[in-house]
């Protein structure tokens, strides 16, 4: 096994590796030994239908493909399942996808797109839910809502306006909490200001998710390959040719699920189509019945600041915090210390009583974040049987499953009922692509200067 590679940049290196390591999480820590997979490609083999990306979306597109087409695809991991954002992000389903607002969507699309977008999600949301129960997967659900705390007061007029959308364009109930209560009969966030209260929401354990999916993808005939980058793609008289180190698979369709460690040149219709984006996580000792009783933790729903270099955190099962935010730029920088400290420092602040706790665990990846701040499931060009799903922002834990769902449909010829800007429109480019980075470093410091104005 090669060893894990903490200074991985999607944007500067060629490849997201072979069979590496998984990062030093608590996810891969405490998910137990991995499920059995069909290891690497050891000779040249054709396939109906190959899918890059052994996360979320590659392993739920298989599922999907198998339980609804009868399309027993194959699966082509560069690494190992859920080695990616999918094994390394706060595990937080929530009933949205992207970086939008609903009032957002009515900007953007109007009000009748907009309410059909809401009902879209709110099903990806339903179809999360049943992957958990039909499938028994066990990881370490904790359902119950979504808490969005507004981390100053100047923050909650916005929210307020954003409940009032929700309820009078959308039908979804949402409920605005006061400071005083949420700190008395949920979680006493030092700096909160009051929060929104959304009902949907399930803390889940993203590797043991992933893992989850893998076993049922199996078990519907899908075959795994780990080890297995894309490290060569041409397309002849209308057959794909993938070739990885072990071999050379030929499939009549193709579908991407690489997110935020898609290599720059993997294929034409996805290159300098996202932005990667470093998000960083912790986790802390076990909590003491006194420190939990001093933080006031009775939920352990899933928490979101509404800092735009957002803090997302909760109380685990087995009574351990989980905390995590925004970080480093590129990849060269992201092992650095002060990264780490901008978590400590947050829970300090958010939690007093657990100013210089132990952080067990701390590590990093990236998200894929789209340009205009959307997800895209779709087919760029008619004439090939290439299509993609990504760009969730960091909203993907329950929506990846939809997107599965939705480019499986997509690839069998079953998707005449996707009207949605999402699925017909291509993840757009950007602009001033070069300076990229030095735009997000410029953002990252107004942003978090705007983060702690009062």
């Amino acid at each position: 096994m090669a060893k894990y590679d903490p200074t991985y940049d999607p944007l500067v290196s060629r490849s997201p590796g072979v069979g590496q390591e998984f990062p030093p999480s608590y996810w891969a820590a405490s998910a137990g030994t991995p499920p059995p997979d069909d290891g690497p490609v050891t000779a040249d083999m054709d396939a109906d239908v190959v899918i890059i990306g052994a996360g979320y979306t590659g392993l739920c597109t298989a599922i999907f493909l198998a339980r609804e087409h009868g399309i027993r695809a194959v699966v082509l991991e560069a690494n190992r399942t859920g080695f990616g954002c999918s094994g390394r992000n706060g595990g937080q389903a929530q009933n949205n996808t992207g970086r939008l607002k609903r009032s957002q969507w009515i900007q953007r699309w109007g009000m009748e797109t907009a309410q059909a977008m809401h009902l879209e999600v709110l099903d990806g949301f339903r179809t999360f839910e049943s992957l958990l129960r039909d499938y028994n997967i066990e990881c370490d659900a904790q359902p119950g809502g979504h808490f969005l705390i507004a981390h100053k007061p100047a923050m909650l007029a916005g929210m307020e306006a954003e409940v009032r959308v929700m309820e009078k364009h959308f039908d979804y109930h949402s409920t605005m909490i006061d400071a005083q209560t949420l700190r008395s009969k949920y979680v006493a966030d030092a700096e909160s200001a009051g929060a929104m209260h959304e009902p949907d929401g399930i803390g889940v354990h993203p590797m043991k998710l992933a893992f989850g999916y893998q076993r049922v993808a199996r078990e519907l005939g899908a075959r795994i390959h780990t080890a297995s980058p894309v490290i060569g793609w041409e397309t002849r008289d209308g057959f794909h040719y993938l070739k990885t180190p072990g071999g050379t698979v030929r499939a009549r369709s193709v579908g991407i699920a690489t997110g935020g460690y898609t290599a720059p040149d993997l294929h034409p219709t996805v290159k300098f189509r996202y932005m990667p984006i470093l998000s960083n996580n912790s986790v802390t000792r076990v909590l003491t019945d006194a420190e939990i009783a001093a933080c006031n933790f009775q939920t352990r729903e899933v928490l979101t600041d509404t800092r735009m270099l957002r803090y997302y955190y909760r109380l685990l099962p087995g009574n351990r915090l989980q905390f995590g935010s925004r970080s480093a730029i590129t990849g060269a920088d992201a092992p650095r210390a002060v990264h780490q400290k901008l978590l400590e420092d947050g829970i300090a602040r958010k939690f007093p009583v657990l100013a210089g706790i132990p952080l067990e665990y701390s590590w990093w990846g990236w998200v894929d974040v789209s340009h205009d701040m959307m997800p895209r499931i779709h087919q760029p060009d008619p004439r090939q049987q290439v299509f993609y799903a990504f760009g969730y922002g960091g909203n993907g834990v329950s929506y990846s499953a939809q997107a599965g769902r939705r480019m499986a449909e997509q690839i069998a010829g079953r998707a005449a009922n996707q009207k949605l800007p999402i699925f017909t429109s291509q993840l757009p480019t950007h602009p001033f692509r070069p300076f990229r980075r030095l735009g997000q470093r410029m953002l990252y410091h107004w942003w978090a200067y705007r983060d702690e104005q009062r």
